[in-house]
């Protein structure tokens, strides 16, 4: 893993611990990966040593497609994190994922963000902010579908 102190400059990336190493990879791969356990099957979100069902040690990471429904959201108009200042306000979207056993991952809402709604269908999409290191998964409502 390179340490480059230029790449601390924005507030994501991997764990020193390098758990969710994988997940990252996955994002530079263009892809949305989860933890899945390869003895009971169960998905995982956040990521763990352990399966929290059978508790077998070191499950393996799956692509899982980056679609979902909107299962909470809030809109900030502060910026939190510096590096979102110039998009105040913006979304923050709580997306459940069919696809991965309803696992619910967090992002930023991207594009028309007027009359968000609890269950409006929304894609994932991976985006490289200009300098960052590593890619972020972002959401949109998909086009033509209502909730």
């Amino acid at each position: 893993m390179n340490t480059d102190v230029t790449q601390r400059e924005f507030p994501w990336g991997p764990a020193s611990d390098g758990l969710d190493q994988p997940y990252w990879d996955g994002l530079l791969a263009g892809e949305l990966r989860l933890q899945r356990c390869g003895n009971c099957a169960e998905w995982i979100w956040g990521p763990q040593w352990i399966c929290g069902h059978c508790h077998t040690f070191d499950p393996g990471w799956e692509a899982t497609p980056a679609i979902g429904t909107v299962y909470s959201w809030a809109r900030s108009h502060y910026p939190f994190i510096s590096e979102l200042a110039d998009r105040v306000p913006y979304v923050t979207v709580l997306v459940e994922l069919p696809g991965a056993g309803n696992r619910r991952v967090l992002g930023i809402l991207t594009g028309d963000d007027t009359d968000i709604r609890i269950g409006d269908p929304v894609v994932g999409h991976i985006e490289l902010d200009e300098g960052a290191t590593w890619p972020l998964l972002r959401w949109r409502r998909r086009e033509g579908a209502q909730a």
